[in-house]
């Protein structure tokens, strides 16, 4: 910042974040009309191959709502009831609990017993073959959803109830307007989408170890276009108060401090060399004792 104050003009909220959420979510309600009475092969494609993709791309625009780049810091708790609504083709409440341990991830990257999103010592001890591995990326929509409950249980909060029953309503009322199989499509999507999928190439690709003393790596391929550029993940943990969208003007303006960095180009390779690599498992993190007082959400 010393050197390229402008940056500081780019931390402001991307109100055009909003529309897009909202065009999401008609385009899964769209779908989750049409697929009511598709045979169940055809539902299954549809899961995979469209639902799979909004579905992952919602969890990344709830990621971007947590650091509330829909309405700003001024309004917070605008924020919280957005992605809540983000939340809804989702069929499972995600968004609250997601906010208040993605927050400790960034104040905390890789704090034992703080930081979620580092695999817990028995992800590393047993998967750790190749078809293990391969077997975890499958499951890992599961292992994000345990793994707070094993490292860093919190009390449950109101916002939290909330967006469990707004979920579970509106998972009761798609029931009874389209039936199971648009359920069905829903909760498939998701798993399939935070599963074995291209896109699923982030979670590895972000703080992985493929090389030693590199913890965090930026991709700069065109899934960005739908990931809200969750790529730029130097970037975006240089500035965490800069939405998605201008985080590539952030590697412009400071090209000499990002350019020459370890990178990514391709997530489906990563995936592929995170199963097939024997010197990279679940344990390729870096874990750090924290010291001093540690503030949580």
């Amino acid at each position: 910042l010393a050197k390229h104050p402008e940056i500081k003009a780019l931390m402001k909220p991307d109100y055009n974040l909003i529309w897009v959420v909202v065009l999401m979510v008609l385009a899964q309600l769209t779908a989750f009309y049409l697929v009511k009475d598709l045979d169940w092969k055809w539902v299954v494609f549809w899961a995979y191959v469209f639902g799979s993709c909004i579905s992952h791309s919602m969890t990344l625009a709830i990621h971007e709502i947590s650091h509330n780049s829909a309405f700003g810091n001024c309004k917070a708790i605008w924020n919280r009831w957005f992605g809540i609504f983000a939340n809804l083709p989702l069929g499972v409440p995600y968004s609250i609990s997601f906010k208040r341990y993605h927050m400790d991830h960034h104040r905390y990257l890789g704090g034992d017993g703080i930081d979620v999103d580092i695999p817990t010592n028995f992800e590393g001890w047993f998967f750790c073959t190749r078809f293990r591995k391969f077997m975890w990326i499958v499951l890992q929509p599961f292992f994000y959803a345990i793994r707070p409950l094993c490292i860093n249980p919190k009390p449950i909060t109101r916002l939290e109830i909330i967006n469990l029953l707004a979920q579970l309503s509106f998972d009761v009322v798609l029931y009874y307007l389209w039936g199971v199989k648009s359920i069905f499509y829903m909760l498939a999507g998701s798993l399939l989408g935070l599963g074995l999928h291209p896109i699923s190439g982030h979670f590895i690709a972000e703080h992985y170890m493929f090389l030693k003393g590199h913890e965090t790596y930026s991709y700069y391929g065109p899934l960005n276009l739908l990931t809200f550029n969750v790529g730029y993940h130097n970037e975006h943990h240089d500035f965490p108060n800069i939405p998605g969208k201008s985080l590539p003007l952030v590697k412009k303006i400071a090209a000499e401090y990002y350019d020459n960095l370890p990178q990514y180009n391709s997530w489906i390779k990563v995936l592929y060399d995170f199963v097939m690599d024997d010197t990279i498992s679940p344990y390729s993190r870096m874990k750090r004792q924290l010291k001093g007082e540690v503030k949580q959400d």
